[in-house]
């Protein structure tokens, strides 16, 4: 899969770029707050219903325009595309060679990108939320029937957490019984795709660390103990069983699958408690890594990889490591980084360099090996 040509007008800071990015590296260098971010932002929206930044679609519009606009040409197996994205305060439009998408599952897998940004080692040391906000997004962009099994559980929980706070639970029961249902659903779905990625991240931080710490990665969603959908069920339903007096109490469904957590280890011991900042940005870099994988296993192509701010997020090491690893892949890499640094456009055989400044886009050649 590859990106062969990206057009974007009007989107955060950037008025109007058009360039052919390389089908190997690309290399976006400018200082901090010039909108190299922005760019991979944009590049991700063509394939991805929502931002791997928080945002509102306000916020997506350049000051003073009316609508944002990011058009992109991918090639995958062997055939072109059209992608168009238009933004607008009352809300978004996708067109696909000329044709209105009027739906999420229209436009999966169209362009797929995994991104690695600073913002994702934030999910090791913070909360849950932040690990499942990751984990539904991974799930879902090699499983399209995630999304519908996510959206069901969101609906039948939202109605079930509306009795809980009324003073008539009539129905509670039988709502309860559905949750169960689209519960188990979801976590069957996430369980298989962590199990994927498990062995893979494995041997992606060796690759990139040089280490000799075994990475793991891990979901055991509470009070579940079984793999099949049927058994989660009845599980689920004896959860929600033990926890009915905190429900009633504070009005919410206390357990489920949106309280669930991610365990992320090495060598057997927590990431966030035992891991280095260097190993944590390993350890994130590998998933992305093992979720490349991944979509290549599901799609027959690769992905594109959207390496964000790479000047702050390794050393020069483990950037050596990781460098090595993609020149081996016949991946499309865009990396942004505050300087030209000779060991990302040495790294590769090919490899176009643009300055990023204020919002526009300079090219400044190819760099071969």
């Amino acid at each position: 899969m590859r990106l062969t040509q990206l057009a974007i007008v009007g989107f955060r800071n950037i008025g109007q770029i058009r360039i052919e990015p390389c089908p190997c590296f690309n290399l976006l260098y400018g200082f901090n707050g010039q909108g190299k971010t922005n760019l991979l932002e944009a590049i991700y929206l063509l394939g991805s219903p929502r931002s791997f930044r928080s945002a509102r679609l306000p916020e997506f519009i350049r000051h003073g325009e009316r609508m944002a606009r990011i058009q992109g040409e991918v090639e995958s197996a062997g055939a072109l595309s059209r992608i168009s994205l238009s933004l607008e305060t009352g809300g978004r439009r996708v067109e696909i060679d000329g044709k209105w998408v009027q739906r999420a599952s229209e436009l999966h897998g169209r362009l797929n990108a995994v991104v690695f940004s600073p913002d994702d080692t934030a999910m090791v040391r913070q909360g849950p939320e932040m690990r499942r906000r990751y984990l539904d997004r991974a799930v879902y962009t090699g499983d399209i029937g995630y999304l519908h099994s996510w959206q069901g559980y969101q609906r039948t929980l939202k109605q079930r957490n509306h009795l809980l706070k009324m003073s008539d639970r009539t129905g509670l029961d039988t709502w309860t019984e559905k949750l169960a249902e689209a519960g188990a659903e979801v976590i069957e779905r996430r369980q298989r795709f962590v199990a994927r990625l498990d062995g893979m991240l494995e041997r992606h931080y060796t690759v990139i660390s040089g280490g000799g710490e075994c990475a793991g990665i891990s979901y055991c969603p509470e009070g579940v103990r079984t793999t099949s959908r049927e058994c989660i069920r009845a599980e689920l339903l004896e959860l929600f069983s033990r926890h009915e007096k905190s429900d009633e109490r504070y009005g919410t469904t206390t357990a489920g699958p949106h309280r669930d957590d991610l365990t992320l280890c090495l060598d057997g011991r927590p990431l966030k408690t035992f891991g280095s900042q260097g190993q944590q940005k390993s350890f994130v870099l590998a998933l992305k890594m093992a979720e490349m994988d991944n979509l290549q296993a599901v799609f027959n192509e690769p992905p594109l990889l959207l390496l964000d701010d790479m000047s702050s997020e390794l050393d020069a090491r483990r950037k050596r490591n990781l460098m090595d690893f993609l020149v081996a892949r016949d991946i499309q890499v865009f990396i942004t980084t505050t300087e030209r640094s000779p060991a990302l456009t040495g790294a590769a055989a090919h490899c176009a360099v643009f300055r990023v400044e204020d919002g526009n886009l300079t090219f400044e050649g190819n760099e071969p090996k």
